[in-house]
């Protein structure tokens, strides 16, 4: 079974920084693309990160500059380093796996973490 387990969530005030990590375990074959996004309080999640197999960055544009995507191929391992936080930050992270294939012949799925919240006082 394949499991991402997220760490590095907590209560920041604003203007700190917090790093995320996302580790995927179990049967991997390989992971295509892998990002973060966040859900904040009574809204819809949205995409904040993602990184590609070859390293390739985007960001969605309220984080660009503050926030850096970086992933660690051998470890299976996505990271996000947050910097200059602001409230409006505040949400619960969530990590996905994309075209994650646990095998040479298998078709690649979608797996995502349990979520770590982030906290960021005024």
């Amino acid at each position: 079974q394949v499991q991402l387990v997220e760490s590095g969530g907590g209560l920041v005030r604003a203007g700190g920084s917090l790093r995320l990590s996302c580790a995927a375990s179990g049967t991997i074959f390989s992971i295509n693309d892998m990002a973060w996004y966040r859900q904040p309080p009574g809204k819809q999640r949205e995409l904040v990160a993602g990184i590609t197999s070859s390293g390739s960055t985007s960001y969605t544009d309220s984080v660009k500059g503050r926030f850096t995507i970086s992933r660690d191929n051998a470890k299976n391992t996505v990271y996000l380093q947050m910097n200059s936080l602001k409230p409006e930050d505040t949400a619960v992270y969530y990590c996905k796996a994309g075209g994650l294939r646990v095998s040479v012949r298998s078709i690649g799925g979608d797996y995502w973490g349990q979520g770590t919240q982030v906290t960021v006082s005024s």
